[in-house]
């Protein structure tokens, strides 16, 4: 699933013996992933945009390939969605303490601002201001969510032949409440039996 030859930053990276070394890696992880976690409003899905842009356009660490692979793999562990992509993302890049380091840059900037929200939001969430600030946050988070679909889509190979796929899986989880324990297992499983009895 992840190809190391994609493990590479133009701008903070440097190649030893095809091991990457810098001194300035693990806090540019602490960085890249505290603006992630920062500037994002709605929770692990609206983050995929900025999570994207900068780990794969910007920072070249993982190709759009590998990210779909690695929301696969996050969505299917237990935990934060946000949190686990960075975990593997970091792990890739400087083991465990990369790991440590985007973890802590993920979670950092929402706890304090959580924290901040939670000594002050009961004084503050009947102003009227405030509730028009939600009021137009919501709908923006909704895009934020959608907007990525379309495009990992593409990068998916999602065709005309496939599409049927995620449509069923929306329509089971939506209106029949079908668990998305069973809809991660049985693709798991689809995709196990179609690699090794269909595909080759």
């Amino acid at each position: 699933m992840m190809d190391s030859k994609t493990n590479t930053n133009n701008e903070n990276m440097l190649t030893e013996g095809g091991k990457t070394s810098t001194p300035n890696l693990l806090w540019t992880l602490f960085v890249t992933f505290s603006h992630i976690g920062l500037f994002t409003i709605g929770g692990g899905y609206a983050m995929i945009p900025l999570i994207q842009r900068k780990v794969v356009d910007e920072k070249k660490w993982v190709s759009e390939e590998e990210l779909i692979d690695l929301m696969a793999v996050a969505q299917s562990c237990p935990g934060i969605f946000a949190v686990n992509i960075s975990i593997f993302i970091g792990y890739k890049l400087r083991k465990t303490s990369g790991a440590i380091i985007s973890t802590l840059g993920t979670c950092l900037p929402s706890f304090l601002i959580i924290l901040a929200i939670a000594l002050f939001f009961q004084q503050y969430r009947e102003n009227i201001y405030v509730e028009r600030i939600f009021r137009g946050i919501r709908p923006a988070v909704v895009a934020l969510i959608a907007a990525p679909v379309f495009k990992m889509a593409k990068t998916a190979k999602i065709t005309k032949y496939t599409i049927w796929i995620p449509v069923m899986v929306a329509l089971a989880i939506w209106l029949l409440g079908v668990s998305p324990i069973y809809v991660i297992l049985l693709a798991g499983l689809g995709g196990f039996a179609y690699g090794r009895y269909v595909k080759d």
